[in-house]
């Protein structure tokens, strides 16, 4: 149903080209138990996804967008690929230095201390949820502020927790795959990846340049990997960077730009925006709170779920989080009302 010269962007493609593949897999995988067992049809199997090979005679005209593409994106453009690598601000990729793994946690937390006393933030990646849970244990108990991250966390709480490290209720986050990609923390000026010559899915090529760019966001941004070898991955990444700098330098002299951090305010919440009480001012004293009406309560308590739901199901997770804390806050309001102390 598409004109015939239609355009597609496939938007961050070395995700989205792999999931195109499993789509199809995935969705028979699970219909062959049901039709073996007898819970669906044979018929069942009509109702599928397109194969990639029936999605790729689809396509007319195709742009695969990716900070880090795969390889196979990069042969099917046959040599015309476009790079967008100067930024505006002028900063530069951090630069990559590579330690011996041994003692790699010791050498981590002299680092550690270096930037917290200036005030950066650092974010520390591990290979396993245990070792990610043990590190973060282990620097608290020794006097750092740390908090780990994983995916057995909740998706709003992770959310919570990048907003405190920015805000600096703590200085160091742990954590392994989840601090890839996607996370824009200008404070951070120190980024360290431990077991980095354990090559594999959380330290390829893609995984560690992804990983590097979480210091991008700093002036002061640097990157500490530990590892006891060089491997492809490693050198893979180095090159990758030193490229990427050698051309924002050459740019920056250029125009006589001053690389220079942009700090962006953390989004307040939105029960600052809706209060939970009306104020109403008495003369010759402070504002009071007047609590809202009991239906009108219930009927902000319906909208927040709403909009929680619904920003949640659109992958807008800090908007979410913000939601979610207001709820509770006419929540805890409505019961209140119920229950007058």
């Amino acid at each position: 149903y598409f004109p015939s010269d239609y355009l597609i962007f496939v938007d961050e493609s070395h995700q989205t080209l792999p999931q195109i593949h499993a789509m199809h897999n995935g969705d028979r995988a699970r219909k062959k138990s049901l039709v073996d067992f007898g819970f669906r049809l044979p018929s069942a199997y009509d109702n599928r996804p397109l194969k990639f090979e029936e999605f790729y005679n689809h396509i007319h005209q195709v742009v695969y967008v990716s900070a880090t593409p795969g390889a196979w994106e990069v042969a099917e453009a046959g040599g015309d690929v476009v790079q967008q690598i100067i930024r505006p601000t002028g900063l530069l990729d951090p630069t990559i230095e590579v330690r011996p793994a041994t003692n790699q946690v010791d050498d981590s937390l002299d680092e550690i201390r270096i930037e917290t006393e200036k005030g950066g933030r650092v974010l520390v990646t591990t290979l396993t949820k245990k070792l990610a849970e043990d590190l973060s244990k282990y620097l608290t108990e020794i006097g750092v502020k740390a908090k780990y991250l994983h995916s057995d966390i909740d998706t709003l709480e992770r959310v919570e927790i990048i907003k405190d490290l920015r805000r600096g209720v703590f200085d160091v986050l742990v954590g392994i795959n989840l601090l890839r990609e996607g996370l824009d923390i200008p404070e951070v000026t120190l980024v360290t990846i431990l077991d980095a010559d354990k090559e594999g899915f959380l330290r390829s090529e893609t995984a560690l340049i992804q990983t590097c760019g979480r210091a991008a966001r700093n002036s002061e941004g640097r990157v500490i990997m530990y590892a006891d070898r060089r491997t492809q991955s490693i050198e893979k990444c180095i090159e990758v960077t030193v490229n990427r700098r050698k051309i924002q330098e050459a740019h920056n002299s250029e125009h006589g730009i001053i690389p220079k951090t942009v700090m962006k305010g953390v989004s307040e919440d939105l029960a600052e925006a809706f209060p939970v009480f009306k104020a109403a001012e008495k003369e010759g004293g402070d504002a009071q709170p007047t609590l809202l009406d009991p239906k009108e309560i219930k009927e902000r308590i319906e909208e927040c779920e709403k909009e929680m739901k619904l920003a949640a199901k659109e992958l807008r997770f800090e908007e979410a989080a913000r939601f979610r804390d207001l709820l509770k806050y006419y929540q805890d309001l409505q019961l209140l009302e119920d229950h007058p102390v």
